[in-house]
């Protein structure tokens, strides 16, 4: 009986993983961290492999070492298993090709990801991946989640048989951290298919002293060459091997696997290649186009090492007269990309009279629509077609990108498109993670989950795009037409098009503390275009009361994923209660019956406290307002604010000249006043002791004192007010300027403070006003020589804060003690900057929190990668060091 369940492509690897694995060399590495995660849950629970005994997970001090690890596991008889991605893969290149040489079975699951080159980018491409053609290793790719669980069991049966390591890959967030409901395959199905006879003689190919051997020695000149090719007949014997186990699979699965898998009409004139999530897009294409008559193909490259020409034969029909190639992945200075370069190989070596263009997409988890394979098939009827063509950007510099074809029609019917804006570590991705299981798991009903996300660790904006159906969803890229939008964060309203995209008479479900009355105010001209020119069900919930009357703060997730199931109608309501508070009891349990119920009456609350609007007709006739911004620059208004608006897709090649090797401005985090803040501290100048503490520990420099002179405070905007109780010296009165538009509401300066001189309050239209204030005291106010010692507390809060605004999660532990370092330190710093949190929120384009005092000094930042920081920084100290020799050389001989 075939068991469905609701997961992501890192639970389906780790699941298979797990079936075969002896021994787990893990280090975390995102986006493949969560393999390694169910692996060791699964473990520390006494879950039992096909062996019957727990994997035992060794975590190690970084790739490198996870990869010696595996190796050392797999010379010693364990089957050996680990996960990676990205630099983290490239630091495992040295120890594949050893465990390829020595031909030993493990298996590398790797959610494929982008490298760092100009940038870091944690996002899905193949990058890394193809970094490792020349390993030895063996490489199988997966198109979506039921096919990692299908053939990931092939990655481990094929290594074990066949006596090569294999790289089973999958695309990075696309795949990973897509959820689908599957199919899973039961333990007792790979346990029929293993070649136990293969593990035996690979138990007895062991090191052990029983019977001493010698691995990895050192080979002359004389020999090398020819021990090189003696393993040949093991790649020979590879595709059979794994197109043996696909066939089995098919069999116990009915679902269709070959090392190239076919699509299309069986006469095509034109056929794409591709690999990965890549092939769904061009699957639904060629649907299509046959729909209209059109004799098109596509091929899924599932094996792609070793290359078979073969297998890649026995489905390439013979009226094929032009082959497009689409790599997800650049390989600068070469002919072309790898896949592209195969199939030219593969088109010359069998004598066929077929052209053969490549393309390259997708870099980064760029979005990828059927409308881009619609541009690959008009290029490839044309009579000379380009060669080393883009798709899914304008390229408007080297003029290689084909346009994105007009919209393609979809078969939507029993379908639901859901988006959800929402703000990280609100809960609104765990909560919709929930709801997918909750309707996968509990009905006959296909759910399909995906989000989009920066790379910030928190406080950044997410964008869940949720498919509900009563048929398989094979659609792996974004939702641009949705039946339910619902925006979780009121400032998002007019920082974002949030209706793009609204289906006519669909649902608008707002989180704000607006009333009627100020949406009519607050709305901005274009939100409520769409919701009267769609006809749209409006919702407001004011779900931040309620989470603080509960107790649960900003954790509004369960009170909006409760009216998400009553307004969308997915499945009945009485039973999308029972399973919402089932599912709390299973995350919240161990956390007390206070915290459960809580949380159930967030569900009750959700479900009955939303509010339906009833706009007027006029909204569809609403007029855009002229709003005054600061003034802001270049950099900022043309490259920077398209992506924070989530428009960066429309950014041209053009928008990056003269930034090719990723340079960014410094200084540009305080243009983007998001106001995300509900609440944010109000200063009482009469409390006001001047202790400076609350500038102190402010995480994002929010909260600064301001010293001014007695002209200066005359000029002042009404309110600023000036603390009778603090001290500067004879010269100058300080006050306490607050920044409404970049506080994060954590409360520290409000903890902090010894005589309760901060409260928050309210983040109203007529609290941010005083941003006057702020802009006055920043802005106007002339600075001035520290009148302190600034190696004081106090002394040192006079001195500008060379990091604010940062992307850090609201009261970060680590970025008070930056921002201290760059007041003491910051016009003379260069940072060394090792991956991570710090590089996350110090670096994540398009905007930079470090930034220049008055006279234009401020610290210089650089990142190299996560493992190389301390020497990164010693070769800039040996530059400057040298710098620093030559000119006192030089002043030496000036002087002789």
């Amino acid at each position: 009986m075939s068991k469905f369940k609701t997961m992501d492509g890192n639970e389906a690897a780790a699941w298979v993983s797990y079936a075969f694995t002896e021994v787990a060399a893990i280090y975390p590495i995102t986006p493949s961290s969560p393999m390694a995660e169910h692996v060791d849950d699964w473990a520390a629970a006494g879950m039992k492999n096909i062996f019957g005994h727990k994997v035992n997970v060794v975590e190690m001090q970084s790739e490198a070492g996870a990869a010696g690890a595996f190796h050392g596991s797999l010379q010693a008889g364990a089957l050996t298993t680990t996960y990676t991605a990205s630099q983290g893969f490239l630091l495992m290149i040295p120890n594949m090709y050893k465990v390829a040489g020595e031909l030993l079975p493990g298996v590398f699951h790797v959610a494929a990801r982008a490298l760092a080159n100009h940038a870091l980018n944690i996002f899905g491409d193949h990058q890394d991946v193809m970094s490792a053609r020349a390993t030895g290793c063996c490489l199988l790719a997966e198109s979506n989640v039921q096919e990692v669980m299908d053939l990931g069991g092939v990655a481990h049966l094929a290594a074990i048989k066949g006596s090569l390591p294999v790289i089973n890959f999958f695309d990075g967030f696309r795949t990973s951290h897509e959820i689908q409901k599957v199919e899973v395959m039961d333990f007792e199905n790979f346990k029929k298919l293993v070649d136990w006879d293969a593990i035996e003689a690979f138990r007895k190919r062991a090191l052990n002293p029983d019977h001493p051997e010698i691995r990895g020695t050192a080979e002359n000149p004389d020999v090398y060459f020819q021990h090189t090719e003696a393993s040949n007949k093991f790649y020979d014997a590879m595709p059979d091997i794994v197109a043996g186990y696909m066939d089995k699979i098919s069999e116990i699965t009915g679902r269709t696997y070959k090392p190239f898998n076919y699509y299309g009409a069986p006469d095509a004139e034109y056929v794409v290649v591709s690999m990965g999530s890549l092939s769904d897009v061009a699957k639904q294409t060629v649907e299509y186009l046959q729909s209209q008559g059109e004799k098109v193909g596509a091929i899924n490259v599932h094996l792609y090492r070793p290359f078979s020409n073969k297998y890649l034969l026995n489905v390439l029909p013979k009226t094929v007269k032009k082959i497009a190639v689409i790599d997800r992945t650049k390989e600068p200075g070469s002919l072309g990309e790898p896949l592209y370069l195969d199939i030219v190989g593969f088109v010359t070596e069998e004598n066929l009279n077929i052209d053969v263009i490549g393309g390259r997409t997708g870099m980064g988890s760029k979005d990828v629509l059927p409308e881009d394979f619609l541009a690959v098939f008009k290029e490839l009827k044309k009579e000379h077609p380009l060669n080393g063509f883009t798709l899914a950007i304008d390229d408007d510099v080297s003029n290689l990108s084909r346009p994105r074809e007009r919209i393609m029609p979809l078969d939507t019917t029993r379908l639901t498109y859901c988006k959800f804006w929402g703000f990280g570590s609100d809960g609104t991705v765990g909560a919709n993670k929930s709801a997918i299981k909750i309707i996968g798991d509990h009905t006959d009903m296909y759910a399909q989950a995906y989000f989009a996300y920066d790379s910030k660790k928190s406080g950044g904006v997410t964008i869940s795009h949720l498919r509900f159906g009563t048929r398989p969803i094979d659609m792996p890229y974004l939702i641009d037409a949705a039946d339910y939008i619902a925006c979780h964060r009121q400032s998002y309203i007019k920082r974002f098009d949030v209706l793009r995209g609204i289906k006519d008479g669909g649902t608008f479900m707002l989180n704000c503390t607006w009333t009627d009355e100020e949406l009519e105010k607050e709305l901005p001209a274009r939100i409520k275009r769409s919701i009267a020119k769609h006809h749209v069900k409006f919702y407001t919930l004011n779900g931040d009361a309620i989470g603080q009357k509960l107790g649960l703060g900003t954790r509004i997730n369960m009170v909006m994923q409760a009216a998400f199931f009553a307004l969308a109608k997915i499945i009945p309501i009485d039973d999308a209660v029972k399973y919402l508070k089932d599912s709390i009891v299973k995350s919240y349990g161990k956390k007390g019956q206070k915290v459960v119920d809580m949380n159930n009456g967030a569900v009750d609350a959700g479900i009955k406290e939303f509010h339906e609007v009833n706009y007027p007709a006029s909204w569809a006739d609403a007029k855009d307002e002229v709003v005054e911004g600061r003034p802001a620059t270049k950099y900022f208004t043309e490259v920077a604010k398209p992506m924070l608006e989530q428009v960066g897709d429309d950014l041209p090649v053009s928008a990056f000249a003269g930034r090719e090797d990723g340079t960014m401005p410094s200084g540009t985090a305080k243009f983007e006043k998001a106001g995300p803040a509900l609440h944010v501290p109000s200063w009482d100048a009469e409390k006001c002791i001047g202790c400076m503490q609350c500038s102190f520990v402010c995480p994002h420099a929010t909260i600064r004192p301001v010293l001014t002179t007695d002209e200066e405070l005359k000029a002042a905007p009404a309110g600023f007010q000036t603390a009778a109780k603090a001290k500067s010296g004879k010269q100058y009165h300080v006050s306490i300027i607050v920044d409404q538009l970049d506080c994060l509401e954590c409360g520290s300066c409000v903890n902090v403070c010894p005589v309760q001189a901060l409260t928050m309050v309210p983040n109203t239209d007529e609290e941010r006003q005083k941003m006057d204030l702020w802009y006055y005291g920043t802005e106007q106010v002339a600075p001035k020589a520290n009148p302190q010692n600034k190696k004081t507390v106090i002394g040192s809060q006079f001195e500008t804060p060379l990091l604010e605004f940062s992307g850090a999660c609201a009261g970060c532990g680590e970025t008070p003690y930056v921002k201290l370092i760059t007041q003491l330190f910051g016009d003379r710093m260069m940072i060394a900057n090792a991956t991570g949190c710090s590089s996350i929120w110090g670096a994540s384009a398009p905007v930079s929190p470090y930034t220049m005092n008055a006279a234009g000094h401020g610290p210089a930042w650089a990142n190299s990668l996560f493992e190389d920081a301390a020497e990164f920084g010693l070769g800039m100290f040996l530059c400057v060091d040298k710098v620093r020799k030559v000119l006192a050389e030089n002043l030496d001989a000036a002087k002789a």
